[in-house]
């Protein structure tokens, strides 16, 4: 099964923000004609892109890419393990936020005795955290599981 091209729209080159959605959505879309999907997958895929070809214009179809393009980059990640460059550094930095870099911060202003030290443990949240996602994209990119395509948004 083939997935199916994106009209181009007539205000793409009006609206510089439709424009950079759009792009980036067909660029996904060719990545993923690149690997050998599931059947089942592709047609749901191919269904995003019907509505997409036939039902928005203007400031709404922008909104309706990135809608579906999120929606198309979770059912990849969560059925076949496909992410894209950094996704998991950009997962794990926020969840070493409030995993690592608080409770850190709580402990610092606690012992210091002054709880405006708590933010001494968000930057160390965000390194490890970083670390973490990092190594989990190195890992994935040695397995393959890495779509060549950094989402910008």
């Amino acid at each position: 099964m083939v997935i199916t091209e994106l009209n181009n729209p007539s205000e793409l080159d009006s609206n510089p923000k439709l424009k950079e959605a759009y792009l980036q959505f067909e660029k996904l879309l060719v990545q993923l004609r690149k690997r050998d999907l599931p059947n089942p997958i592709v047609s749901s895929i191919n269904n995003d892109n019907e509505e997409l070809n036939t039902a928005y214009s203007g400031d709404k179809l922008r909104k309706m890419v990135i809608k579906k393009q999120a929606k198309i980059i979770e059912l990849l990640e969560k059925e076949l393990k496909l992410v894209t460059i950094n996704h998991y550094r950009n997962y794990w930095m926020a969840l070493g936020l409030a995993v690592f870099g608080l409770p850190l911060g709580v402990v610092f202003g606690a012992s210091f005795g002054n709880m405006a030290f708590i933010g001494i443990g968000l930057p160390i949240g965000l390194v490890i955290g970083m670390a973490v996602g990092t190594g989990m994209d190195k890992k994935a990119l040695e397995e393959g599981r890495q779509l060549d395509l950094e989402i910008n948004q």
